[in-house]
């Protein structure tokens, strides 16, 4: 009888214990799924109008923002508001044309009677919570809107925001996000049903439910004095939007999330923007689990919002457990096929178990949000899969993002890069993207590539061995590794070509005497209102 020594049984603890950890997060979102469920119908009402129209101070943050500027700031003129009531505050941080464009079609709009004004730092103290700080100090509005320059505001999106205000407990109303370039690749597809479930389900269920959301740093409403209440913006977090968010509901303000009220926005369309969004995500949010979930959890507040707010704060856990899970697999299969090698049945039991706990929730979780979006929500099934294979390959690219936040190490407010996609040609994107250094953390990608080359062991492993069932999964992490992976390389590649076209390009002009030309321009676009369901 074959012995195993205490690192055999340390390895399959290890790998026990995180795939009961990941089962915990599993049974999570089903917890939010029946909540969704239980509570959906509980549609929030504004109790009142106010007889005055209130006065209402809109704030657009930005940063290098060339391509979409212009774009929001005439979207926010065109919000319906009385002019006497409404201020537009462009916070500008640039350091690029988009200061020339934005100042030039601020100045268009005050010609236009337009109440918009252009705030222009020339530090990024703070980043964006640094901007908005700023903004605060010359507001006049009672109450304060936010949009980021890639979001296009519907022109009756405040009549349908403020009202709730009338109760004067309630401190933030956010509203949904849709998706401009929902269509545009299979990147933003995904991208799409990723955050339909964070706003459908999670959103909806846990204000419904009592327990404490988030504001998601746009396209929401703040009560002028609940982010003072609060202690107003802080930048000791990359998420100063989920920690104020904390912060005000310890105070016992109230939030509203509207699912029926939507403000169109555009996705990220080229991986390196997308990955440089979720590490600020996760690293955010470690951070700002480190600094409150000890103060929460020592407060008196119910069990259902501590234990809520834990898996909340501490979500980016997962992708560390990914990781690991993911760098144990060969030698934890190999151990396993010794270990149930005469018993067939048991070990199948073992794989089913792991499938269930790792893969239902989500299919369940996004399913169901697709259903209450869409009529043809079937359609979106084809790409659960695949949902899955993005969610494990940026696993490493999180669990590093984590890591830095859990353990102190600061960074920069790094923006996702907005293009302006809509509508545009791909040629005319990737040449965009390129413009843009997205420091492509060329030694991740690599990693990245190496373990989905790993994962092909796996699979060749467990095809030898007819361990069917691991095998369709494990092709699904492979999938999503070599995916990330070489879209993240080819990013890389293009920017690196762009830039030598451009150092060559400057330097034809300066030898010409001529100004290179400028490379972007603009289309009007149409701002539709508010769409909402009956």
């Amino acid at each position: 009888m074959e012995s195993y020594s205490y690192w055999h049984y340390l390895l399959l603890f290890t790998h026990l214990f995180v795939c009961l950890a990941l089962a915990a997060y599993g049974i999570h979102r089903y917890s939010l799924v029946y909540l969704y469920y239980k509570y959906r119908r509980n549609s929030p009402r504004a109790k009142a109008c106010f007889r005055e129209k209130p006065f209402v101070t809109i704030q657009l943050p930005m940063f290098n923002e060339q391509y979409v500027a212009q774009r929001v700031i005439e979207a926010a003129c065109h919000i319906k508001w009385p002019r006497d009531r409404l201020e537009i505050q462009v916070l500008d941080d640039s350091t690029d044309e988009t200061v020339e464009i934005a100042r030039s079609t601020c100045e268009r709009m005050v010609a236009q009677g337009c109440p918009v004004t252009f705030i222009h730092r020339d530090n990024r103290e703070g980043f964006k919570a640094g901007a908005l700080a700023n903004g605060l100090k010359s507001a006049r509005g009672d109450f304060i809107v936010i949009f980021d320059a890639d979001f296009i505001p519907p022109e009756d999106i405040l009549d349908h925001l403020i009202d709730h205000f009338v109760d004067d407990k309630v401190g933030m109303v956010q509203a949904r996000w849709e998706h401009i370039n929902r269509e545009q690749s299979l990147l933003t597809k995904t991208q799409a049903i990723l955050l339909d479930g964070h706003f459908v389900i999670e959103h909806t269920a846990r204000h419904r439910s009592g327990r404490f959301m988030s504001f998601n740093g746009t396209a929401g409403a703040w009560r002028r004095s609940c982010i003072d209440d609060a202690g107003g913006w802080q930048h000791d977090t990359l998420t100063e939007d989920l920690d104020l968010s904390y912060r005000a509901q310890m105070r016992g303000w109230k939030f509203i999330y509207l699912p029926d009220v939507v403000s169109p926005a555009e996705l990220p369309p080229e991986m390196n923007a997308f990955k440089s969004q979720q590490h600020r995500w996760a690293k955010g949010g470690a951070q700002t689990c480190r600094k409150l979930l000890p103060a929460i959890l020592r407060s008196r507040l119910p069990w259902r919002i501590k234990l809520e707010a834990f898996f909340h704060l501490t979500s980016c856990v997962s992708y560390f457990l990914i990781v690991i899970l993911v760098v144990l697999l060969l030698p934890v299969l190999h151990l396993k096929l010794h270990i149930f090698s005469n018993n067939a049945a048991l070990r199948a039991i073992f794989d089913i178990s792991l499938v269930l706990i790792a893969t239902c929730s989500a299919s369940t979780f996004y399913v169901a949000c697709q259903r209450e979006l869409f009529r043809s929500w079937a359609d979106s099934l084809k790409y659960l899969p695949f949902l899955m294979s993005l969610g494990v390959g940026v696993s490493l690219n999180n669990a590093r993002a984590a890591l830095e936040g859990f353990f102190g190490k600061a960074g920069e407010f790094v923006r996702t890069p907005k293009f302006g996609v809509a509508g545009r040609e791909d040629k005319e994107l990737a040449r965009k993207a390129a413009r843009h250094r997205l420091d492509p953390k060329r030694v991740q990608a690599w990693c990245e590539l190496f373990i989905g080359l790993y994962l092909a062991t796996c699979v060749a492993y467990c095809l030898m061995h007819k361990f069917w069932i691991g095998t369709f999964f494990i092709c699904l992490f492979m999938i999503g590794y070599l995916y990330v992976a070489m879209l993240t390389l080819h990013g890389q590649f293009v920017t690196a070509r762009a830039a030598n076209q451009s150092d060559t390009s400057a330097a034809d002009a300066a030898l010409s005497g001529q100004p290179p030309r400028p490379s972007h321009s603009y289309s009007a676009r149409a701002f539709a209102p508010v769409r909402t369901r009956e």
